[in-house]
């Protein structure tokens, strides 16, 4: 074990309330008798009041007044750190490999009860997401480390309407997860603004050696968010979509993701949304197509018109 986990070891069994002697702690962590001497004395160096009691019943403990440290986690802190690893684990957290060493030390450092109860914890949670791009996970830690160090990065993307790739030189900001995708945020030295770039959709990544400052209180989140759903309120030409249908199906389109986001009232039977007449004409028929005769659109009538037009294209193409 490395000389940190002993050290911390030593202090996790101090902090339990037990004296301990040297010869206890040398046995139970399987390290010289000399290797503890020199640990409890680096401890005390760096200010953990270690107390050594001489004598037959002496032995290490630590001063009773001795403010935990931050690694010390109680139960509830230690199963809301795990549940998070998992959490963390499906969204194809870059880090996944040091991110499961963490998890393990908190396990290891907890006593036979307290890695039960973890265990019962952990048991029945679960999380389920869609298998992302293994391809992914090297350009998301090399990504972690541009975004940590402010180093801009080259790389080889593709967008999804080209079929060759594009050099490009970003500043990247920050990451972003959204809806099982990851994507970093940041500013592109080709378009000389900011956007964002679809992780997967990079094919080479790497580090140059120019530095970039990240502008003061900028959020990677904000500026995805504001591009993906931007406000309308107060903007003219927006139109009213009126759908009635089956209770269960109006609650999962005022939960999704983008007419949420434009909902404007919700009754047993019926949503009312406020869009621009684009997003009706474009991206709204395929979103309800799917809902079938649950639903049905009472106005506009332009999108009903278009439903009917998309559904056509539909069979005909399904008939050659």
């Amino acid at each position: 074990m490395p000389k940190n986990d002993n050290m911390l070891a030593i202090l996790w069994m101090l902090n339990s309330g037990m004296k301990m002697t040297a010869k206890q702690i040398s046995e139970k962590l399987e390290i010289n008798i000399r290797t503890v001497y020199r640990y409890i004395d680096a401890l005390c160096a760096s200010g953990v009041p270690i107390i050594s009691d001489t004598g037959h019943n002496g032995g290490y403990r630590l001063l009773n007044h001795f403010i935990r440290a931050p690694l010390l986690f109680d139960m509830e802190e230690k199963k809301a750190l795990l549940h998070a690893a998992v959490f963390a684990k499906e969204a194809g957290y870059p880090l996944s490999e040091a991110l499961g060493n963490a998890t393990s030390k908190l396990k290891m450092y907890s006593n036979q009860e307290q890695e039960s109860m973890l265990s019962r914890h952990l048991a029945g949670f679960e999380v389920i997401n869609r298998s992302g791009y293994p391809s992914v996970q090297p350009v998301l830690a090399e990504l972690e480390q541009a975004v940590a160090n402010e180093f801009s990065v080259e790389m080889d993307y593709r967008t999804s309407h080209e079929e060759q790739s594009k050099n490009r030189v970003i500043d990247p900001y920050g990451m972003v997860n959204w809806n099982n995708k990851w994507y970093t945020v940041g500013f592109c030295h080709l378009r000389k603004e900011i956007r964002s770039f679809r992780a997967e959709r990079i094919l080479q990544i790497k580090r140059t050696p120019m530095l970039f400052k990240r502008p003061e209180a900028f959020s990677a989140r904000e500026f995805f968010m504001q591009n993906l759903l931007p406000d309308l309120v107060g903007k003219d030409g927006l139109i009213s979509l009126m759908i009635e249908g089956r209770s269960e199906a109006l609650d999962d389109l005022c939960l999704h993701w983008f007419l949420g986001h434009h909902l404007q009232e919700r009754t047993a039977n019926q949503a009312i949304f406020l869009l621009e007449e684009t997003s009706i004409q474009t991206h709204v028929p395929y979103f309800l197509l799917s809902y079938a005769k649950s639903i049905q659109v009472i106005e506009p009538q332009s999108l009903k018109e278009k439903l009917v037009a998309v559904a056509s294209e539909l069979m005909e193409y399904y008939r050659l």
